[in-house]
């Protein structure tokens, strides 16, 4: 805004021109012989025949004069009278002043960002870690592809070799979700082969054995000897641990010999196919 007279000086302390008391209590303030208009009477330090005066009750402001609670006589002397500057408006800081521990936490907010933003050689990281994930969200997947073939006369649950991954989940409230996919077959038709899936050597995830029936993950039952079943799933395990887990499938048959990743028997290599298997693991957050 315009100034008639000496604008005030933003945040600076100036001692102000000389003032001859007489039968008066109001007085005119100046700088430099131009009329000052201070903020208020909280922005003046007078000095009275020796006495610091306190502002509002000793004097008051009104435009560029000060005005004494009391009419000063010619032989009082004024001693000095020194602005403070618009103390309260700091104008505006220069280049480089302003550093991060005089701005407010919180004070930059996204109405203050730009709507396209260039961080082209920036490292950016979000400080979050996976406890401030909501539950559902994936934390960290684990997988393994297998693409050898396997095969096992054991009547007794053996490991597929390959089709073992292992996971270290970073919270005991994390679910693991593990996806089998492969393919299971048996070199004489008719016998049943079987998969299951064991976590740190436990079977988990298959059926309730029941009499001479066994408990299983999968199985595969190709009547023909040159084909071959798909066999996994899917299970939301809980291991309740932060410690490795390792998931792993195993595989035994009914008899005869069974295989996976493969048919039965290799009778034309244009019809019968190796094919591949693989688990993969999700830690979700709890």
């Amino acid at each position: 805004m315009p100034f008639i007279g000496t604008q005030p000086q933003v945040g600076a302390y100036s001692k102000l021109d000389a003032i001859t008391t007489s039968a008066t209590a109001t007085y005119n303030l100046t700088l430099n012989s131009g009329a000052y208009y201070p903020s208020s009477a909280n922005h003046l330090m007078v000095s009275l025949n020796g006495v610091m005066q306190a502002p509002q009750d000793s004097f008051t402001i009104s435009g560029a004069t000060i005005i004494f609670a009391s009419t000063l006589a010619s032989t009082d002397s004024i001693d000095f009278i020194m602005a403070l500057g618009d103390v309260l408006d700091i104008g505006t800081p220069s280049d480089g002043t302003v550093v991060t521990a005089k701005m407010q936490d919180a004070a930059v907010t996204t109405a203050k960002l730009a709507s396209t933003l260039d961080l082209s050689g920036k490292t950016v990281t979000y400080g979050l870690t996976d406890s401030d994930m909501p539950a559902g969200a994936v934390l960290q997947v684990v997988s393994t592809h297998v693409t050898d073939t396997f095969a096992t006369t054991s009547t007794n649950y053996v490991d597929i070799t390959g089709m073992t991954v292992s996971i270290t989940p970073s919270s005991t409230s994390s679910k693991i979700l593990v996806q089998v996919i492969g393919q299971a077959g048996n070199l004489t038709g008719g016998y049943m082969t079987m998969v299951q899936l064991n976590r740190n050597g436990t079977a988990i995830a298959g059926g309730v054995a029941v009499s001479n029936r066994p408990s299983a993950f999968a199985m595969s039952r190709p009547s023909n000897v040159d084909t071959a079943e798909t066999v996994g799933g899917v299970y939301l395990d809980s291991p309740s641990s932060t410690s490795a887990v390792v998931y792993k499938l195993q595989m035994k048959v009914q008899g005869a010999t069974g295989t996976f990743n493969r048919t039965g028997r290799d009778v034309d290599a244009g019809y019968t196919p190796r094919t591949a298997a693989s688990i993969i693991v999700q830690e979700i957050a709890g």
